[in-house]
Protein backbone atom coordinates (compact mmCIF):
# COMPACT_ATOMS: atom_id res chain seq x y z
CA UNK A 1 0.00 0.00 0.00
CA UNK A 2 2.55 2.43 0.65
CA UNK A 3 3.88 2.09 -3.41
CA UNK A 4 0.25 3.03 -3.86
CA UNK A 5 0.25 6.05 -2.27
CA UNK A 6 3.86 7.41 -3.48
CA UNK A 7 2.19 6.74 -6.63
CA UNK A 8 -0.73 8.86 -6.29
CA UNK A 9 1.90 11.43 -4.70
CA UNK A 10 3.62 11.80 -7.71
CA UNK A 11 0.43 11.62 -9.57
CA UNK A 12 -0.54 14.83 -7.68
CA UNK A 13 3.35 16.45 -8.24
CA UNK A 14 2.95 16.29 -11.69
CA UNK A 15 -0.39 17.68 -11.91
CA UNK A 16 0.85 20.74 -10.23
CA UNK A 17 4.05 21.16 -12.36
CA UNK A 18 1.78 21.21 -15.95
CA UNK A 19 1.30 24.93 -17.15
CA UNK A 20 -1.60 25.80 -19.17
CA UNK A 21 -1.14 25.90 -22.90
CA UNK A 22 0.46 28.52 -25.06
CA UNK A 23 -1.72 28.84 -27.52
CA UNK A 24 -4.00 30.68 -24.97
CA UNK A 25 -1.08 33.35 -24.20
CA UNK A 26 -1.27 33.37 -28.17
CA UNK A 27 -4.34 34.35 -28.56
CA UNK A 28 -4.04 36.74 -25.47
CA UNK A 29 -1.40 38.73 -27.16
CA UNK A 30 -2.49 38.84 -30.47
CA UNK A 31 -5.79 40.18 -29.19
CA UNK A 32 -4.08 42.72 -27.35
CA UNK A 33 -1.98 44.14 -30.56
CA UNK A 34 -5.68 44.27 -31.85
CA UNK A 35 -7.19 46.20 -29.83
CA UNK A 36 -3.72 48.64 -29.66
CA UNK A 37 -4.04 49.21 -33.16
CA UNK A 38 -7.89 50.18 -33.12
CA UNK A 39 -7.41 52.58 -30.56
CA UNK A 40 -4.19 53.69 -31.96
CA UNK A 41 -6.21 54.41 -35.95
CA UNK A 42 -9.19 55.22 -34.02
CA UNK A 43 -7.18 58.24 -31.82
CA UNK A 44 -4.87 59.46 -34.75
CA UNK A 45 -8.02 59.49 -36.38
CA UNK A 46 -9.63 61.36 -34.20
CA UNK A 47 -6.86 63.77 -33.82
CA UNK A 48 -6.84 64.06 -37.87
CA UNK A 49 -10.44 64.87 -37.97
CA UNK A 50 -10.79 67.67 -35.13
CA UNK A 51 -7.72 69.43 -37.41
CA UNK A 52 -4.87 68.39 -34.99
CA UNK A 53 -1.36 69.15 -36.57
CA UNK A 54 -2.76 69.42 -39.79
CA UNK A 55 -0.61 72.56 -41.05
CA UNK A 56 -3.72 74.18 -42.22
CA UNK A 57 -3.38 78.16 -41.72
CA UNK A 58 -6.60 78.71 -43.26
CA UNK A 59 -8.02 76.73 -40.63
CA UNK A 60 -6.54 78.25 -38.26
CA UNK A 61 -7.41 81.53 -39.06
CA UNK A 62 -11.07 80.35 -39.92
CA UNK A 63 -11.00 79.39 -36.09
CA UNK A 64 -9.62 82.82 -34.97
CA UNK A 65 -12.45 85.28 -33.50
CA UNK A 66 -12.93 87.87 -36.18
CA UNK A 67 -13.80 90.89 -33.98
CA UNK A 68 -10.66 92.89 -35.28
CA UNK A 69 -11.12 93.00 -38.83
CA UNK A 70 -13.62 94.57 -40.69
CA UNK A 71 -16.40 93.52 -42.32
CA UNK A 72 -17.22 93.20 -46.27
CA UNK A 73 -20.61 92.21 -47.47
CA UNK A 74 -20.87 90.74 -50.91
CA UNK A 75 -24.03 90.95 -53.20
CA UNK A 76 -25.77 87.65 -53.06
CA UNK A 77 -24.61 85.54 -56.00
CA UNK A 78 -26.54 82.57 -57.82
CA UNK A 79 -24.95 80.32 -59.80
CA UNK A 80 -25.55 76.89 -61.98
CA UNK A 81 -24.50 73.76 -60.45
CA UNK A 82 -23.68 71.09 -62.65
CA UNK A 83 -26.21 68.22 -62.41
CA UNK A 84 -25.84 64.79 -63.64
CA UNK A 85 -29.28 64.46 -64.11
CA UNK A 86 -29.77 67.12 -66.49
CA UNK A 87 -32.38 69.30 -64.03
CA UNK A 88 -31.34 72.50 -63.47
CA UNK A 89 -30.18 73.35 -60.02
CA UNK A 90 -28.93 76.52 -58.52
CA UNK A 91 -26.92 77.73 -56.06
CA UNK A 92 -27.67 80.98 -54.45
CA UNK A 93 -24.90 82.01 -51.87
CA UNK A 94 -24.73 85.18 -49.60
CA UNK A 95 -21.46 85.86 -47.53
CA UNK A 96 -19.77 88.07 -45.61
CA UNK A 97 -15.73 88.80 -47.00
CA UNK A 98 -13.73 89.54 -42.81
CA UNK A 99 -10.60 91.71 -43.81
CA UNK A 100 -7.68 91.17 -41.34
CA UNK A 101 -7.64 94.71 -39.99
CA UNK A 102 -9.85 97.82 -40.27
CA UNK A 103 -7.56 99.40 -42.89
CA UNK A 104 -8.04 96.53 -45.08
CA UNK A 105 -11.54 96.94 -45.92
CA UNK A 106 -10.58 99.79 -48.53
CA UNK A 107 -8.43 96.65 -50.54
CA UNK A 108 -11.13 94.26 -50.46
CA UNK A 109 -13.94 96.07 -51.70
CA UNK A 110 -11.28 97.39 -54.82
CA UNK A 111 -10.25 93.73 -55.12
CA UNK A 112 -14.30 92.58 -54.45
CA UNK A 113 -15.00 91.94 -58.38
CA UNK A 114 -11.77 89.86 -58.92
CA UNK A 115 -12.52 87.98 -56.12
CA UNK A 116 -16.13 87.24 -57.19
CA UNK A 117 -14.77 86.76 -60.46
CA UNK A 118 -12.30 83.78 -59.18
CA UNK A 119 -15.26 82.28 -56.94
CA UNK A 120 -17.65 81.81 -60.09
CA UNK A 121 -15.48 78.73 -61.67
CA UNK A 122 -15.14 76.96 -58.40
CA UNK A 123 -18.77 77.60 -57.27
CA UNK A 124 -20.23 76.35 -61.12
CA UNK A 125 -18.58 73.15 -60.48
CA UNK A 126 -19.84 71.94 -57.39
CA UNK A 127 -22.76 69.25 -57.68
CA UNK A 128 -25.38 69.05 -54.99
CA UNK A 129 -23.91 66.25 -53.51
CA UNK A 130 -20.86 68.53 -52.88
CA UNK A 131 -22.94 70.46 -50.51
CA UNK A 132 -24.55 67.49 -48.58
CA UNK A 133 -23.62 67.51 -45.22
CA UNK A 134 -22.39 69.21 -42.26
CA UNK A 135 -18.69 69.27 -43.65
CA UNK A 136 -19.35 70.93 -46.75
CA UNK A 137 -20.24 74.15 -45.40
CA UNK A 138 -16.68 74.13 -43.98
CA UNK A 139 -14.89 72.55 -47.30
CA UNK A 140 -16.53 75.53 -49.28
CA UNK A 141 -15.65 78.56 -46.85
CA UNK A 142 -12.07 77.00 -46.88
CA UNK A 143 -11.62 76.87 -50.74
CA UNK A 144 -13.52 80.43 -50.80
CA UNK A 145 -10.82 81.75 -48.05
CA UNK A 146 -7.91 80.18 -50.40
CA UNK A 147 -9.34 81.89 -53.60
CA UNK A 148 -9.98 85.27 -52.05
CA UNK A 149 -6.28 85.12 -50.38
CA UNK A 150 -5.01 84.32 -53.61
CA UNK A 151 -6.60 87.17 -55.14
CA UNK A 152 -6.30 89.95 -52.50
CA UNK A 153 -2.76 88.69 -51.33
CA UNK A 154 -1.63 86.88 -48.14
CA UNK A 155 -3.85 88.08 -44.72
CA UNK A 156 -5.94 90.67 -46.26
CA UNK A 157 -8.95 88.29 -45.99
CA UNK A 158 -8.93 86.28 -43.02
CA UNK A 159 -12.36 84.64 -42.52
CA UNK A 160 -15.39 83.88 -44.94
CA UNK A 161 -18.77 84.09 -43.34
CA UNK A 162 -21.70 82.26 -44.96
CA UNK A 163 -25.31 84.03 -44.44
CA UNK A 164 -27.44 81.67 -46.67
CA UNK A 165 -26.76 79.07 -48.58
CA UNK A 166 -29.86 77.93 -50.63
CA UNK A 167 -30.05 74.84 -53.08
CA UNK A 168 -32.69 74.69 -55.24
Amino acid sequence: MSEALKDEADETVSLEKVEPPKKHKKKLVVIAAAALVVLAGGGGAAAWLMGGEGGHESAEASHEPAEAGAYVEVPPMTVNLRSGDGKPRFLKLRFILVAGNPENEEKVTEKLPLILDGFQPFLRELRPEDLAGSAAVFRLKEEMLSRAARVAGPGIVTDVLIQDLIQQ
